[in-house]
């Protein structure tokens, strides 16, 4: 593709050498580039992709974007110097690609909690209806029935538009994705068409990127500012902040709600370990999924399918049959007639919402043991917040280490136990070994019980220095539970 097509809609300050060079390929990765490409030099949070233009130039790229334009020029590479790389980078990526995203369907979910669950479901459920999709996720990105791992949230804009215009060539119509507050603070969704958007929720999180909680909640706004009138826009009205996302959107906005009145309501009728009964707009349906978080999350699954014309009737069928997403309240039963629950639940509000769900079920009939820790190199405001909260709903909670990444897991530890009063500290035990916590509140555990490990829930590794060794909180729970091998 010409160079000048693809700089279409940024705004050069100046282009040295050839406008009307083929370029074969676009990368923000110096040591992904080849003969032809189109290096784009982005200033990161880590490191500065201006370092790496002459690395990429020696790898075959023929074209560079870049803010700050080298004092040293290669003959024969066209230098295209903007405001802001981090702005272009997805204009330019939309425009190589063929401009995917307008010619598919695509709904982005953003909030602190739920973004899996609700882009997941809609996935499963416009499959179910009978429709060729494509999935965004934490857990992984699908095009159809082929997984492809996902190292971010949100890919960076080049990755995304290479995926969805995979999804295009696959004769994808729906692509349901995530939209974090990085992907939306760093432009990685810039140029991109949504036919809608939903606001899931909003309670502390990546402080240690965005510093405050308003740049957080402003970059999550920043997505609903940005949908085109055409679109629509769902919020949860029993979250105090969706009306701000909303309040400067050109999109159709309708509301979901568990209290109050809106456009998508429902509650609860019976539940159960198994599953719940519901009233929704007025319609009983049976669902495989427990906690009134679930209920928001099905509500602004249910109002999307309306929004995208299906037939009420029609979407409560297909819903009744779907499942929890991999990691996300999953019950696993033990033979000494306890019941374990992994969840990834690695903020103070999912952990609130998890164990609520629990004790809605428990009905006070049995204890709740607890077992988490928080992440290495993340906003450490939230690890007390963690502590206080699973203590609050707890009858024993045991602390340990979750993906210290560079950091020692007892500091993190002793972060988390700050605060805490000497009676708090009764109910508490601390053991660094997470596969040794684990093992500890299995065996605390009796008939009726149930026993939380939170934080992880999908993930199979623990990030230590830098590796990932293989973890997974289920395999350790299902270790517990095997009978012991004679000796």
């Amino acid at each position: 593709m010409i160079l000048q097509e693809i700089l279409k809609n940024v705004k050069p300050l100046c282009i040295i050498g050839d406008a009307e060079v083929d370029v074969t390929g676009v990368n923000i990765d110096s040591r992904r580039i080849e003969n032809g490409h189109l290096f784009v030099a982005i200033k990161g949070t880590q490191v500065d992709g201006h370092r790496f233009i002459g690395k990429a130039i020696e790898q075959g790229a023929r074209a560079v974007l870049c803010e700050d334009l080298p004092q040293e020029r290669t003959a024969g590479v066209t230098y295209v110097q903007v405001e802001s790389t981090e702005d272009a980078v997805g204009k330019v990526a939309t425009l190589f690609y063929g401009d995917p995203s307008r010619r598919l369907k695509l709904v982005g979910v953003t909030g602190t909690n739920g973004k899996t669950t609700v882009a997941t479901l809609l996935f499963h459920l416009f499959r179910k209806f009978g429709h060729r999709c494509g999935l965004l996720s934490t857990v992984c990105n699908y095009i159809e029935d082929e997984a492809i791992p996902a190292d971010h949230t949100t890919p960076d804009a080049i990755a995304l538009n290479d995926l969805l215009h995979r999804m295009v060539e696959a004769h994808c119509e729906y692509v349901f994705m995530e939209c974090s507050s990085h992907a939306i603070a760093q432009k990685r969704i810039g140029g991109l068409a949504f036919a809608g958007g939903i606001f899931t929720n909003l309670t502390r999180d990546h402080l240690d990127y965005h510093k405050t909680f308003e740049n957080y909640r402003n970059a999550k706004k920043a997505f609903f500012d940005q949908l085109p009138r055409q679109a629509f826009a769902i919020v949860n009205a029993d979250d105090k902040n969706g009306q701000v996302m909303v309040q400067n959107t050109r999109a159709t906005v309708k509301t979901y709600s568990l209290r109050t009145m809106a456009d998508f309501r429902a509650k609860i009728l019976e539940c159960h370990f198994e599953g719940m009964y519901l009233e929704v707009n007025g319609a009983e349906v049976g669902v495989q999924f427990i906690g009134k978080f679930n209920v928001s999350n099905l509500l602004a699954v249910y109002g999307t399918a309306v929004m995208l014309g299906k037939q009420s009737a029609d979407i409560l069928l297909l819903m009744s049959t779907l499942h929890s997403v991999s990691g996300r309240l999953q019950p696993i039963a033990s033979p000494d007639g306890f019941t374990a629950i992994v969840d990834y639940a690695h903020t103070p509000d999912a952990l609130a919402n998890v164990l609520s769900a629990i004790h809605e079920v428990l009905d006070g009939k049995g204890r709740v043991i607890t077992v988490c820790g928080a992440g290495g190199n993340r906003d450490k405001g939230k690890r007390p917040l963690m502590a206080q909260e699973a203590l609050r709903q707890s009858d024993r909670v045991v602390i340990t280490s979750d993906n210290p990444r560079f950091e020692d897991p007892q500091a993190i530890i002793a972060d988390m136990l700050a605060g805490l009063s000497a009676q708090q500290m009764k109910k508490v035990l601390t053991i660094t070994d997470r596969r040794e916590a684990i093992r500890a509140a299995c065996m605390m555990a009796q008939r009726g019980d149930v026993v939380l490990v939170a934080g992880k829930g999908h993930e199979d590794y623990q990030e230590v220095q830098g590796v990932k060794h293989h973890f997974d909180d289920r395999e350790e729970i299902e270790r517990c539970f095997a009978p012991a091998s004679p000796t």
